[in-house]
């Protein structure tokens, strides 16, 4: 049953790529990467032996391109494929399909990934072998008379879900049954376009619900073993945005009975590889199975740094025909790990996904620190894919420890030039109720669900200021050659400073910074009606660490399109240079509609002359995998329609214009 290859192919992108190569290479294989032409530059690409282009940004034309992957990897001579997570990775025509190629799949059977493909089928299986299974209407009639029907007896609040997928595609909560028809409707759409699968069930709505998932890997010889728990409750948008290992809601009894049960789930598909078997747990200890996530996992570090196990090795070691390594009992674990996903978003705006270029990407070694990250300075954030930057992960002898390193990592990273989730993350991490342990799914909306980002104290924007300003004097003085012995800033006029202003997000006048020169590196600085003395000590690149007022700081300066990106105590701040002689600003247009990002148009849901009321959808927008409805801000008519479905609009192109509210 063994298998002979050392070429793997990874088919993805980003920090998926980047952690399945690095284990790759660590055994000795030579690696192969595929790439679309959005991502000719990224990290990943370079990391790899070799690299193959399979087509344009749109992933349909390229990373989902199952016979342009089968291309790539004979003519590279890959033995074998892994196709990472997301993507190709639970699609069992691409299994068959490699296995068709004589070429290896790292992962589990294709009759494995059919068996829990379906929520439906996977339920009924389960329930055949004893595990769990929470209730529900299996979907087998998709009418909507038949969901109508067989609500009452699941009972509300209910959940809405695609049969196909999971991520948080196609789900919707309904808590009357006025609402289950526009659910129903937008989770077919929804589970149509990121499964190419609109078939929906129903499953009771748990309360106090905690998301739980084991672990479990299995071999071709019919071993299943698991690799304990991860807790995943705390979520947006359905989906997991921190990670923890071990739970604190299990006590001894209730690990080994939900571990048993994992395991019982994977040997009734006969599971080879790494997976997951995921369940729901409510308020009393109560829990259910949700699904078999039969590829690796987003969250898996977490695991791997409690237990000491690589789980992409022991994937290829499994696809070799090896055995697994290890029985139950060798598995053990030390310490307490958290995972947080890095995303480029607005959680002040519903977590709406940004794109961008970064300016800065910068997290500091620290100890029990890993990041698994697919950018890096100058990368761009697309519409095209997931707005998932990194993973940042800790490890720490307790959850405490675990949870003080994570929020140290995330509050001193340097991430510019895209919105990010990270001053969220802080906040989460620093919350009383996320100490307390006492977690639901319901958190974020319970406790952060009016969150605002942090406002940077007047001190720190006084120090970002001072900052942009002296990396922009000492970028001119450098090479002066005009009358290079004169002070820098030297004026005929000694009443009066050279000065550089500033516009801060969020306020309303420029923030005006003087300087005069009093030596090599040396300052006397006005600002906010005072005067500092402002020394550089040092500057290595973009990091510069200067005195000012007798106090020292490291801040990271880096120009951009408006200006300058400053992160300096904690906080990142996007400085727009004012010109000398600004030209006059034009008001915009009032009463739009406007796309908050680039994306595309799934639906236009009015007409001019409609009369919409407030909060009525107006526009369904696609971007980075995600259905997005633009609402009326008011009362009013619609006096113009720009938007076409399918079209691609850019950020901030007006879609929908309004008249004068009613």
């Amino acid at each position: 049953m063994t298998s002979a290859f050392d070429t793997v192919l990874v088919a993805n992108r980003g920090e998926i790529a980047r952690r399945v190569l690095r284990t790759c290479r660590e055994m000795g294989m030579r690696t192969v990467a595929v790439y679309s032409e959005a991502d000719r530059a990224a990290p990943f690409v370079a990391d790899a032996d070799e690299a193959v282009l399979i087509g344009p940004a749109p992933s349909v034309e390229s990373y989902l391109s199952i016979p342009r992957i089968i291309e790539a990897a004979e003519r590279t001579g890959a033995g074998a494929i892994h196709p990472g997570y997301g993507f190709l990775a639970e699609n069992a025509d691409f299994a068959e399909a490699c296995a068709a190629a004589g070429i290896v799949f790292v992962g589990p059977t294709p009759e494995a990934i059919r068996a829990m493909g379906s929520k439906i089928a996977s339920k009924a299986l389960m329930t055949a072998h004893g595990v769990p299974v929470i209730p529900g209407f299996d979907g087998g009639d998709q009418s909507d008379a038949a969901f109508v029907a067989a609500a009452p007896e699941v009972g509300y609040p209910l959940l809405v879900k695609a049969s196909a997928g999971g991520g948080g595609k196609g789900m919707r909560v309904v808590h009357r049954a006025d609402d289950l028809a526009a659910a129903l409707a937008a989770g077919r759409r929804e589970a149509l376009g990121a499964f190419g699968d609109g078939a929906l069930l129903l499953e009771r709505y748990v309360d106090k619900p905690r998301h739980i998932e084991v672990q479990i890997v299995g071999d071709a010889y019919g071993d299943v073993i698991h690799c304990f728990e991860r807790e995943c409750t705390i979520q947006r948008r359905h989906q997991k945005i921190l990670e923890e290992t071990p739970s604190v809601a299990l006590d001894g009894a209730l690990r080994s009975a939900i571990c048993d049960a994992a395991v019982r789930a994977g040997r009734a598909i006969g599971y080879r590889s790494a997976g997951t078997v995921e369940f729901v747990m409510g308020g009393a200890g109560d829990f259910y199975f949700l699904e078999v996530n039969t590829r690796l996992q987003v969250e898996h570090p977490v695991t791997e740094l409690v237990t000491g196990l690589d789980l992409v090795r022991l994937q290829l070691e499994v696809a070799l025909g090896h055995p697994l390594p290890l029985a139950q009992d060798d598995v053990t674990r030390t310490g307490h790990a958290i995972e947080a996903r890095l995303y480029a978003e607005d959680p002040a705006a519903d977590f709406l996904p940004q794109t961008g270029t970064l300016s800065d990407w910068h997290l500091p070694a620290m100890s029990g620190l890993r990041v698994d990250s697919g950018v890096a300075p100058g990368s761009a954030v697309s519409i095209h894919y997931d707005p998932l930057l990194a993973k940042v992960i800790t490890w720490g002898a307790t959850r405490d420890e675990a949870t003080r390193r994570l929020a140290r990592a995330l509050s001193v990273a340097s991430i510019q030039g895209v919105r990010t989730n990270r001053a969220f993350l802080v906040d989460v991490l620093r919350h009383p109720v996320w100490a307390s342990g006492e977690l639901t799914t319901h958190f974020i909306a319970d406790h952060l669900g009016d969150w605002t980002a942090p406002a940077a104290p007047d001190e720190v924007v006084a120090a970002a200021t001072v900052a942009a300003t002296l990396v922009d004097v000492e970028a001119r003085s450098v090479g002066r050659a005009v009358l290079p012995g004169l002070p820098l800033g030297f004026r005929n006029n000694p009443l009066r400073d050279p000065s550089l202003a500033w516009r801060v997000p969020g306020g309303e006048a420029p923030h005006v910074v003087a300087y005069r020169a009093l030596g090599p590196g040396r300052y006397r600085v006005t600002f906010a009606d005072r005067a500092e003395d402002a020394w550089i000590i040092s500057r290595e690149g973009v990091e510069l660490r200067f005195e000012l007022g007798g106090r020292l700081r490291t801040a990271r300066v880096v120009p951009s399109e408006h200006g300058v990106d400053v992160h300096v105590a904690g906080f990142s701040l996007s400085l727009g240079r004012v010109p000398r002689f600004p030209d006059a600003e034009h008001e915009g247009e009032q009463g739009g509609c406007r796309a908050p990002m680039t994306g595309k148009v799934l639906d236009v849901l009015v007409a001019v002359g409609d009369r919409v009321d407030a909060g009525q959808p107006l526009v369904v927008l696609e971007a980075m995998k995600m259905e997005h409805t633009l609402e009326a801000p008011y009362d009013a008519e619609v006096i113009a329609v720009y938007a076409e479905p399918g079209e691609i609009v850019a950020a901030d192109t007006e879609l929908v214009v309004l008249s004068d509210p009613a």
